[in-house]
């Protein structure tokens, strides 16, 4: 029996839709990027490149037809720019907002642009799409707003007092998300996402997220360093999940399922100690060199989470939600494609 997404799919490839993605340049805007152009649809990326890569969007040429990929504009521009936003939403049914500051170590260094991409840049955006008569906009969530609520699994109207400008920036896009469906009767969906992981995740820079980090340093046989003692947890999700969730989203016809948050990740838990060894001894099958290699352990980074675990009965119950990959699926999945590059 089909999945409600992969009826979804079959219903876009034979009526095919206008989707804007920003920050398509990025890890999860691009790999949205594939999957719509696979489906034949058509889409408008928009991406300034401050975190995002020109590499990642000729992977996604390399990877669909020539045909899927004259589908494709892209603009390059900033989302705190509003007339290249209201640009950026002209014909287009669906918008996919993936574009922000991420990172809470960048954010606690830098808040101003933090502040200013995240809520001036997502203001702008819903903007945007109101004026231009989209659909429905799906925006980029986050874990982050939980901040010190203590309870797991983490379950949507519990959330504490955020410990990050990041988290502040992601929970201020909840509360405009909801207002303009009040004020202005917009169709909104937020999507939390939980430690998303996958193909085209920078291993690089200071704001290196830890599974694509550890995979570049384990590649070069350099030793990995975890923050605290390796017993902090996270439910880490692989990017084909968020890219189903994103879909049904956009798509999904319950009224009751509009105008909402949904945490999206995998509903498991992982320590950074299990992480690690997860990762070396899958690259050891191909690096036998690394398969004692141990890590080193430093301080505590401020304004991190301790655990972290998605409920995830929300989506499955109104957004019909069936993550497809686990921890260790996806990693299977994604560490053939650093070892390919």
């Amino acid at each position: 029996m089909k999945s409600n997404f992969e009826t979804m799919q079959a219903q876009l490839m034979k009526e095919p839709k206008s989707w804007l993605v920003t920050g398509v340049a990025g890890f999860i805007g691009s790999n949205l990027l594939e999957a719509l152009l696979r489906l034949n649809q058509k889409v408008v990326g928009f991406d300034n490149f401050a975190t995002g890569h020109r590499h990642n969007l000729e992977d996604v040429r390399n990877s669909v037809n020539e045909a899927q990929w004259c589908n494709f504009r892209f603009i390059e521009g900033d989302i705190t720019d509003l007339d290249t936003c209201r640009n950026s939403c002209d014909e287009v049914d669906y918008v996919l907002h993936q574009a922000a500051l991420g990172s809470v170590p960048r954010s606690v260094e830098d808040p101003i642009n933090t502040n200013r991409s995240n809520i001036d840049g997502f203001l702008n955006m819903l903007v945007a799409a109101r004026d231009a008569g989209v659909k429905r906009y799906v925006y980029a969530a986050s874990s982050s707003t939980y901040g010190d609520h203590p309870a797991l699994p983490k379950v949507e109207d519990q959330i504490g007092e955020p410990l990050s400008p990041y988290a502040v920036t992601k929970y201020v896009n909840e509360l405009y998300a909801k207002v303009f469906g009040r004020v202005y009767e917009s169709q909104t969906i937020g999507l939390r996402y939980f430690n998303v992981f996958g193909p085209r995740q920078d291993p690089n820079g200071a704001y290196a997220a830890v599974i694509p980090r550890w995979i570049g340093a384990l590649l070069k046989g350099a030793t990995c360093a975890i923050n605290g003692d390796g017993e902090t947890s996270r439910d880490f999700c692989y990017v084909a999940n968020v890219v189903q969730a994103n879909v049904l989203a956009a798509l999904v016809e319950d009224a009751e399922a509009l105008n909402q948050v949904y945490n999206i990740g995998y509903g498991g838990r992982t320590t950074l100690n299990q992480l690690y060894r997860m990762i070396r001894d899958r690259i050891a099958t191909e690096r036998p060199a690394i398969a004692s290699l141990e890590p080193s352990y430093l301080d505590f980074r401020t304004g991190d989470v301790r655990h972290s675990q998605a409920d995830i009965s929300k989506a499955k119950r109104l957004l019909q939600y069936q993550p497809t990959h686990s921890v260790v699926e996806g990693m299977n999945a994604a560490i053939p494609w650093y070892l390919s590059r």
